[in-house]
């Protein structure tokens, strides 16, 4: 029950954050307001990474994989933040979480066996993208067609990053770890920002809501992890695997995001499908 708890919370905090990330995207360019949110989120979690007694497990080896994985991760979110900019939230959030689906992928490659019910399930998600992507009919495909491309994008960011993010946090303890990837991801943008000189001033304005998106973000990873520690974790793994669900339907309730039948239909298959393959994972 914990864990169920546990990833439900994660869902939830996560599925506000990429609401978020919806509501201010036309405020800013996409590197500026995730580099302010990567700066908030190394503040929010310092006093706990300083506060831990992890940090001897941190050889240079792993603190290079670690941050290593934290550009990953911080384009990937920079990925989602553009498909946000520039397409619905009922398109980009079902393609974005669909990260799962990778695994797939990488266990064929592996030669690993793989059950009838993952097949399914990978089928279900297929399906269930190309009838939202199908709904978009002709509310202008070529913004359609590029927020689709950021969200593959962000989704393979999610699959390669997350995953060794966890494997670094089974060797030392969770906050240094997200502090060192945070970190790494801040540098990553910020050379992205400085590269392309994007301009940060618009962004500034609404830092209060830039924290409260990073300290969501954290919160989330933070209750997924909280659920190794109790029973059934992998409850946690299935259900916060949803988050993009409830942007989805946050989005239609407070944004007015107009969600055809075939969508809604194509936005369920998706999500469980990917529950399904999370809980194979």
């Amino acid at each position: 029950m914990e864990s169920l708890f546990l990833g439900l919370t994660a869902a939830l905090v996560w599925g506000l954050h990429d609401f978020s990330v919806r509501r201010v995207s036309a405020t800013a360019d996409a590197a500026a307001l995730y580099l302010l949110v990567l700066g908030f989120g190394v503040l929010w979690i310092l006093p706990f990474a300083l506060a831990s007694p992890g940090w001897a497990e941190l050889t240079a080896g792993l603190v290079g994989f670690t941050a290593f994985a934290g550009l990953i991760y911080a384009f990937g979110v920079y990925a989602l933040y553009r498909a946000f900019a520039i397409g619905p939230v009922r398109l980009v959030a079902p393609i974005g979480g669909a990260y799962p689906l990778l695994s797939v992928g990488l266990a064929m490659v592996q030669g690993q066996e793989i059950t009838a019910l993952v097949w399914l399930a990978a089928a279900a998600v297929l399906v269930g993208v190309a009838l939202v992507a199908r709904g978009e009919g002709a509310d202008g495909p070529p913004a359609s067609r590029a927020a689709i491309g950021w969200a593959v994008l962000a989704a393979f960011g999610f699959f390669a990053s997350l995953g060794m993010l966890h494997s670094a946090a089974e060797v030392a303890a969770d906050a240094p770890v997200a502090m060192i990837a945070r970190i790494a991801g801040f540098a990553g943008i910020l050379a992205l920002v400085l590269v392309q000189r994007v301009p940060v001033r618009p962004a500034l304005p609404i830092w209060p809501v830039l924290g409260v998106m990073a300290a969501l973000d954290l919160g989330g990873m933070f209750a997924v992890t909280a659920a190794g520690s109790f029973a059934r974790p992998e409850f946690a793994s299935v259900t916060s695997s949803c988050f993009g669900l409830v942007t989805v339907l946050l989005a239609w309730r407070f944004l007015a995001e107009p969600v055809r039948p075939v969508q809604w239909a194509g936005i369920a298959t998706v999500f469980a499908g990917v529950a399904v393959l999370s809980s194979q994972g």
